[in-house]
C-alpha cells in the first residue's frame, strides 16, 4: 500500500440525500465501457466549447508529448478513469446522477482542448445503484486509473475493496466513515469526521437569530441522519445556541398523518428547526403540517435542500418559504457574478443534462484530478497523483466554492446563505452576491469515535488497513 498521504496536513448535505432513502433495489452496475469517452457532442446535439480557463483555473486541459504506459490504465494516447453515481437505484431512479452526467461532460470538454498533455481521457462510467458499490468497485479496480468525481451512496461497503487493490479517488462526496478518512481518498471538498465547518451554522444564526433563542432538530429512525443532526445540535450548543429536546422522531418509511409531530413541535415552543433529512415526501409531509399548526418556527436546513426538488415543491405549497441552507459552493443563481458557475452551467448545458449542487462537485473534483494529473506530465502513476493531491491544500475549482485543503482532508471554514421563497433560491447572507463569510476559528474538532472510526497519527482509518 502506498503511504505517501502521511504528507497530508494533521491539521454535507450530500450525506443525507443519499442515505434517506430506503435501499434494496439492484440495477445495472456498469454502463458502456467507453460512456465518458465519447466526444464532444451533447446529448442535444451541441457541441462543448473549448476554454484555456474555467472560472480563474487555467485549464489543466491541452495537447501535449506525454508517453509510456506507466500505471493502470495508462498508455501512451490515453488515461482510463471510473466515474459514476447512483441512478439505478429503483426507489428513486436517476438517483444523483448530475455526478456522471458532470464528469462525462467534462472529459469530452477536456478531450476537446487534447486531454491531458495529450493523452485522451477515456471514461468507464458505473452505475452503483445504490446497493452495488462494492461491486463497481471491484470492477473500476481491474480497469481505471484511478476513480473520479464518483459518489456511492454505499461507499462504506466498497471500501475495503478500493483500499485493498489500491484505487486512488478523488470523489465527488464520499458518506461512510472510513470511505470519508480512507487512504489515496481525496474530495475537492472535504467533509472529515474529525473536523466540522462551524461556520455553516453561525451563518445560519446571523441570518435567523432565533435559532440561538431555541433550536431543535428533527429526529430520525435513519442511523446516518439521526447521527448528522446530533453532530449538527452538538456544534450549534458550542455556538451558543441553546438546543431544545423535542423529543420528535419521523420513521424513514414514512407516516400516516404528521400532525401530531407538527403540534409537539408546537407545544415545545423551539424557535428554529434544524432537519439533517433531505427533501422527500416525508420531510414535505411534516413541513405542510407545521403550517397548518402554525408552529410559527425558522427552517435552516441541510444544504441538500437547495435544489429543484424543493423549489418546485415549494412553488405549489409555500410551505417552505424562508427556508434558509448555508452552503460552501455558489449557488447557480450567481452565474452572473461567479465566472466559473457560468463556465459549469454553459458545459452542463452544452452537454444536455440537469445543473445541480452535486453536478459543480463532480466538476470540481475532475478539475483537481486533472490538474495534479497534468503536473505528473509523462510520469503520470498513481504514486505521482497521491503525492500531488496530499499537497494541494488551497483549492475553489476555479471558484465554484468556497477554499478547502483536499490534501489535509480538512473542510472549508467559509458559508454563504441562501434563502428560498416561492420557488426561488437567492444569496441573503452575506449580502453582497458571490461573496463567503470565513472563519477558521470555528473549524471545530469532533470526537471520531462518535462516527465509528478509528484513526491513525495521520487521520487515516485503520480499518482496511494492510498488515
Amino acid at each position: 500500500m502506498r503511504n505517501l498521504r502521511s504528507a497530508r496536513a494533521a491539521g454535507l448535505g450530500i450525506a443525507a440525500l443519499t442515505l434517506a432513502l430506503t435501499a434494496g433495489a439492484c440495477g445495472s452496475d456498469r454502463d458502456s465501457e467507453d460512456a465518458g469517452s465519447t466526444g464532444g457532442t451533447g446529448d442535444n446535439g451541441s457541441t462543448q466549447s473549448s476554454a484555456t480557463t474555467f472560472g480563474d483555473l487555467e485549464s489543466p486541459c491541452g495537447e501535449g508529448d506525454a508517453s509510456g504506459a506507466t500505471d493502470q490504465g495508462v498508455t501512451d494516447d490515453s488515461i482510463t478513469i471510473g466515474y459514476g453515481d447512483d441512478r439505478g437505484f429503483a426507489a428513486a431512479p436517476g438517483l444523483n446522477q448530475e455526478l456522471g452526467d458532470g464528469v462525462k461532460a467534462m472529459i469530452a470538454w477536456c478531450n476537446e482542448q487534447g486531454g491531458i498533455n495529450g493523452r485522451q481521457i477515456v471514461g468507464n462510467q458505473y452505475d452503483a445503484a445504490m446497493t452495488n458499490a462494492a461491486a463497481v468497485v471491484q470492477k473500476s479496480c481491474k480497469a481505471d486509473f484511478m476513480l473520479v468525481g464518483q459518489g456511492f451512496a454505499y461507499d462504506e461497503a466498497a471500501e475495503q475493496f478500493r483500499v485493498g487493490c489500491d484505487l486512488p479517488t478523488v470523489a465527488a462526496f464520499t458518506i461512510g466513515p472510513n470511505a470519508s478518512m480512507g487512504p489515496d481518498k481525496f474530495e475537492s471538498v472535504p467533509r472529515p469526521v474529525d473536523f466540522f465547518n462551524g461556520t455553516l451554522m453561525d451563518a445560519n444564526m446571523q441570518v435567523h437569530p432565533e435559532i440561538k433563542d431555541g433550536v431543535t432538530a428533527l429526529g430520525s429512525t435513519s442511523s446516518p441522519i439521526q447521527q448528522s443532526a446530533t453532530k449538527v445540535m452538538d456544534i450549534a450548543g458550542e455556538l451558543g445556541a441553546t438546543v431544545e429536546d423535542c423529543g420528535v422522531t419521523l420513521s424513514q418509511d414514512g407516516e400516516a398523518n404528521y400532525v401530531p409531530f407538527a403540534e409537539k413541535f408546537k407545544e415545545c415552543g423551539a424557535s428554529a428547526l434544524w432537519m439533517s433529512n433531505s427533501p422527500s415526501p416525508i420531510a414535505f409531509g411534516l413541513l405542510e403540517a407545521l403550517q397548518r399548526v402554525d408552529a410559527g418556527m425558522k427552517y435552516a436546513f441541510e444544504s441538500t435542500w437547495y435544489g429543484d426538488i424543493t423549489s418546485q415543491w415549494n412553488a405549489q405549497s409555500g410551505a417552505a418559504d424562508g427556508l434558509i441552507a448555508s452552503l460552501v459552493f455558489q449557488p447557480l443563481e450567481n452565474a452572473d457574478v461567479v465566472p466559473a458557475v457560468q463556465d459549469y452551467v454553459d458545459i452542463v448545458d452544452g452537454a444536455g443534462v440537469k445543473k445541480s449542487l452535486i453536478g459543480m462537485q463532480a466538476v470540481s473534483a475532475f478539475l483537481l484530478w486533472a490538474d495534479v494529473a497534468k503536473d505528473c506530465g509523462s510520469d503520470l502513476t498513481r504514486d505521482c497523483m497521491v503525492e500531488g493531491l496530499s499537497n494541494v491544500h488551497e483549492w475553489t475549482g476555479g471558484g465554484l466554492h468556497a477554499p478547502s485543503d483536499p490534501g489535509g482532508n480538512m473542510p472549508p471554514s467559509c458559508a454563504l446563505v441562501v434563502q428560498l421563497e416561492g420557488e426561488k433560491f437567492s444569496q441573503v447572507f452575506p449580502e453582497e452576491q458571490g461573496e463567503f463569510q470565513c472563519d477558521e476559528s470555528k473549524i471545530l474538532e469532533v470526537d471520531p469515535a462518535t462516527a465509528g472510526v478509528k484513526l491513525d497519527a495521520d487521520r487515516i482509518s485503520t480499518a482496511f488497513a494492510k498488515k
